[in-house]
Formats: structure tokens, C-alpha cells, sequence
């Protein structure tokens, strides 16, 4: 399935831009964002081991902290650059980066890891934590790195997160709990390779509803995008290559290697944009930066796992 994820992603995101430009769907498109995301969620915790999900973290302790040391030191630092060099004189664009970045994926960067055969059930453990430091860090790293306080909605933004986290985990533990009663819990494990197709669908539909609901605030901002793009293409090549340097100086295995490189290149883009809307209501340009993220974001996390699963694929005799 793999090899299909980067014309998929690609293709929704063509149709999602068509579809909004040539219709008024914008507050509708939005609204399959979350149950797409909550399915596609549920598909992926279900094939998740319970105690398989609460002891990951423990066998693999160096992933876990070098995880956290660069998404909440290091991506802030380099955040804090790019939109230094390349936005100094673009404070709302600046501000959109810094916001982008400095949010570490909460959700989906589970079905990238899932594609390559990574360690799902560490980047699941990862979440909670990523989450707590994200809440508390978003308004320091925001104030320090662009200087512009921001009254960042943290009561809205944990209720958004707990349904797109709280829905799914609550639907795979009753399933697997379920299916513990009948006898048939071998069948749950073996779908991490059976679902692959609904997983991408579903993910198609997300990226499809963002780009259908914010069309128009690309198609506005031409020349935003441009300034974005070499900040954003230097962020994602940079996570990459700096990911997959640690993993080989720590000698990760390959399951571990791909976590690492999804959970230091995914953003939280979706979670971001909400705030921004909600925090910078009269800022349009700053919303605009987190619609580009993920234009460039699924994109590039797809080819990602491709490669990271085409580079096992090509080790393995």
C-alpha cells in the first residue's frame, strides 16, 4: 500500500482544493475532518495490544527521551531561526511557522508509522506526553521566539484533543475487549496489514475536507505561500535527515528509527489552525501559514514512510 500513499495524498488534496473553489462548502468540508480522523484513529489503537500500548515506552527509553528532546528544544530553536532568516519582516507568517512547528503531531502521524512498519504502539505512548508539553509550552515558545503574546484557548483545545484521541482509544479498547470475550483477538492484530486500504482512504477524506475548507485562503495568498515554502521544505528535509542521523548514532532498530523520524517531522497542523482562528481572529495571514503546513505535510510524511519502508524492504534478503 505504501507505494499508493503519495498519489493519494496528493490527489486529495487536488480534489479538496477543486471542490472549494468551485463550491461553498467550506464549513461542511470541516466538518469530516474529525470523523475521518476518529475512524481512521480507531482503525489504527485497535490493532494495538493494550499492554502492548502502555509498557512501549518502557523497553525503549532512549527513543522516548531523544523524541522529546527534539521536538520541545531543538525544533523550537530551529523554528525560532527559519522564521527569523526568512519571515523577520512577515511577523503574522512568522507567527503561523513558529505555531506550526513548535506543535508536535497528536494524531495522525500514527498512520504514517503504521504504512512503514514503525513502532506505532511507542508513537501512541508518545501522544499524551506531547500533548501535555505542547499546552504548556505553545504560549512561551510563541511569546519568546516571535515576541507577540497570544491568549492561546487551552480549555478549547483539550476538548478538541480528547475527542480526537478520547473517541477512538475508547472504540479500540471496547473492541478489543470485546473481541477478548468471544475469542477472536488474533483477528485484531492482523489488521495493522489488513486495513491498510481503509486506513488511506480515510485519511484521503481528511486531507481532502482541510484543502476543501480552506481554498480559498490559498488561492488569496499566492505570494504567502511562496514565502513559506523554503522555510517549510528547509524544516521538513532538516527533521528528516537530523531523525535518521540520532537513530543510526543510537543504533535504533527500524521500527523505533521510523517513530522517531514521524514524531520529529509530523505537525499538528489541524489542532494549530483551530487555535490561530480562535486566538488571531483578525490575522487571516497567520491561518494561512497552517493551511500551507500541511499541503506540504502529507505529502512529504507519505513520501517519508515510502522510503523508510522501501529502505527495509531493499535490507531485508
Amino acid at each position: 500500500m505504501t507505494r499508493w500513499q503519495v498519489p493519494v495524498v496528493l490527489g486529495a488534496v487536488a480534489v479538496g482544493m477543486m471542490i472549494g473553489l468551485a463550491t461553498d462548502v467550506g464549513g461542511e468540508a470541516e466538518r469530516l475532518v474529525v470523523p475521518a480522523l476518529v475512524a481512521l484513529l480507531a482503525l489504527t489503537f485497535a490493532g494495538i495490544h493494550s499492554a502492548a500500548f502502555t509498557e512501549a515506552i518502557r523497553p525503549h527509553p532512549r527513543t522516548a527521551w531523544v523524541s522529546l528532546i527534539i521536538n520541545f528544544m531543538w525544533v523550537p530553536l530551529f523554528a525560532g531561526g527559519l522564521g527569523w532568516v526568512f519571515l523577520s519582516g512577515d511577523p503574522d507568517l512568522r507567527i503561523g511557522l513558529v505555531m506550526l512547528l513548535v506543535t508536535p503531531c497528536t494524531d495522525w502521524y500514527l498512520v504514517f508509522i503504521a504504512t512503514a512498519r514503525g513502532n506505532v504502539a511507542l508513537g501512541a505512548a508518545l501522544l499524551p506526553v506531547n500533548l501535555i508539553l505542547q499546552l504548556a509550552l505553545l504560549p512561551i515558545f510563541v511569546v519568546v521566539l516571535t515576541g507577540t503574546a497570544a491568549d492561546v484557548p487551552i480549555r478549547d483545545l483539550l476538548v478538541s484533543v480528547a475527542v480526537v484521541l478520547g473517541i477512538p482509544l475508547a472504540v479500540a479498547v471496547g473492541t478489543r475487549s470485546a473481541a477478548a470475550q468471544v475469542g477472536v483477538s488474533e483477528r485484531l492484530d492482523a489488521l495493522p496489514d489488513r486495513s491498510g486500504p481503509l486506513g488511506l482512504a480515510l485519511l484521503a477524506v481528511a486531507v481532502a475536507a482541510i484543502f476543501a475548507a480552506h481554498a480559498q485562503v490559498v488561492i488569496d495568498e499566492p505570494d504567502a505561500l511562496l514565502r513559506l515554502l523554503v522555510p517549510l521544505v528547509a524544516f521538513f528535509a532538516v527533521a528528516f535527515l537530523l531523525a535518521n542521523a540520532v537513530a543510526t548514532r543510537l543504533g535504533l532498530a527500524y521500527p523505533e528509527r521510523v517513530t522517531l523520524t514521524m514524531t520529529t517531522m509530523a505537525r499538528n497542523s489541524p489542532i494549530a489552525l483551530a487555535i490561530a482562528t480562535t486566538a488571531f481572529p483578525d490575522q487571516p495571514l497567520i491561518a494561512v501559514a497552517l493551511v500551507v503546513g500541511p499541503l506540504l505535510e502529507f505529502p512529504v510524511l507519505s513520501a517519508a514512510s515510502h522510503l523508510l519502508a522501501r529502505r527495509t524492504q531493499a535490507s531485508t534478503p
